[in-house]
Formats: structure tokens, C-alpha cells, sequence
């Protein structure tokens, strides 16, 4: 492995953590201090939750559109959708039980 290689990878991961930390400490004081209401502290938080696991896949994983083979691509497309599907399902049931525990 040459130099520029190796310094490269480095880099990669440093500006990966760094983003990490940035994208974690940002929802962690929006909680923390209470600055904004309920409603857009929980959209920042899923909006910093997205761009971190972005960030996981592109600075970790070496995930892109690039380089990565398309059946990986599909794949984690794949699991996406299933995880969009159960996480969807999870709130509709839990939303709705609130719904009729309330009303």
C-alpha cells in the first residue's frame, strides 16, 4: 500500500468520525438544552439520523456510486425498503393504538 493511499484512508475515516461527532452532538444539545420545540427537535434528530448513516456508509463502509458493485447496491436498496417497511409499520401500529387508547 503506498503513502498516498494510506493518507488517504486516514483522512477518509478522521473526516468520517469528525462528521460523526458533529452529526451526534448536534440532536444531543438540541435535547439537552430544550432550545426548540418537540416537533422540530424530532425532525432534526431524523434528518441528523439519515445523513449519519450517509455518512457511515460513504466514510465506513466505502459504500458509492462509483465503485461499488450494483448487486451490493441492490442489496442495501433492498434492505432499505424492508427497514423503511418495518420501522413504517411500527409507528402506524403504534400511532393508531394511541389513537384508540385515547379516544
Amino acid at each position: 500500500m503506498s503513502q498516498r493511499e494510506v493518507t488517504h484512508t486516514y483522512r477518509s475515516y478522521l473526516t468520517g468520525f469528525i462528521l460523526a461527532l458533529i452529526l451526534t452532538a448536534i440532536p444531543f444539545a438540541l435535547v439537552w438544552t430544550g432550545a426548540m420545540a418537540v416537533g422540530t427537535t424530532l425532525v432534526i434528530i431524523a434528518i441528523a439520523a439519515v445523513v449519519q448513516m450517509l455518512v457511515h456508509m460513504y466514510f465506513f463502509l466505502h459504500l458509492n456510486l462509483r465503485t461499488t458493485p450494483r448487486e451490493n447496491l441492490l442489496a442495501l436498496a433492498f434492505a432499505a425498503v424492508l427497514i423503511f417497511i418495518m420501522v413504517g409499520g411500527s409507528l402506524w401500529i403504534m400511532f393508531d393504538l394511541h389513537h384508540r387508547m385515547m379516544g
